[in-house]
């Protein structure tokens, strides 16, 4: 999308936005090289559609997210999403996954005044959850993303992409793992004892 408004974006680039709602996303690059033809919104309304439309498609679990979400069934755990994705993007991977009935409640930042890193998204996906965010753990892929629900005083563990696993960055998280397929009763017991 940004390529064919004269933006070629590079995976570096890609990364500075990564986490970000797509509001901020497509206002941080219309800043730096405001384009011809399209608004910013209708980009944002472009790029949700395609993003949807190409997890409906083709769309994979992260290696061993389905294997979590039926972890925490077995432990009688409640299952929420909180994502800065828009809500056609949400139900669009929770279809493809086909969680639906697994996932408690579900919450997008795009009905928040700010998206992440602003903890607003996790305040409100606890609050629909009945669950004091101090007892909620969040499992976060994207560096906004893990600030979001730290700073709703949250245990975070963070899963990032290869390229970023292991960096220093993640210091402030409670746990890393490489992948969702480390997710197990051990860190979950050894996160609950952990002071916030």
């Amino acid at each position: 999308m940004f390529g064919a408004l004269g933006l070629p974006l590079s995976e570096t680039d890609v990364r500075q936005t990564m986490g970000l709602r797509i509001d901020d996303a497509v206002g941080h690059w219309w800043v730096r090289n405001p384009w011809e033809g399209m608004t910013p919104v209708e980009v944002e309304r472009a790029v949700t559609a395609r993003v949807a439309e190409l997890i409906t498609a083709s769309g994979m679990p992260m290696p061993g997210a389905l294997e979590a979400v039926a972890l925490c069934g077995r432990l009688s755990l409640p299952v929420a999403v909180c994502s800065g994705s828009y809500a056609v993007v949400i139900e669009a991977a929770l279809a493809m996954l086909g969680i639906e009935s697994d996932v408690s409640v579900w919450h997008s930042a795009e009905w928040e005044p700010l998206g992440k890193p602003h903890p607003g998204a996790y305040l409100s996906t606890a609050a629909k959850l009945g669950i004091d965010p101090t007892n909620c753990l969040a499992l976060e892929d994207s560096f906004n993303g893990a600030i979001s629900a730290k700073a709703a005083r949250m245990r975070v563990v963070a899963v990032p992409e290869e390229a970023a696993h292991g960096s220093p960055r993640w210091g402030f998280c409670d746990a890393e793992l490489a992948s969702l397929a480390g997710f197990d009763e051990t860190l979950i017991s050894n996160l609950e004892g952990r002071p916030v």
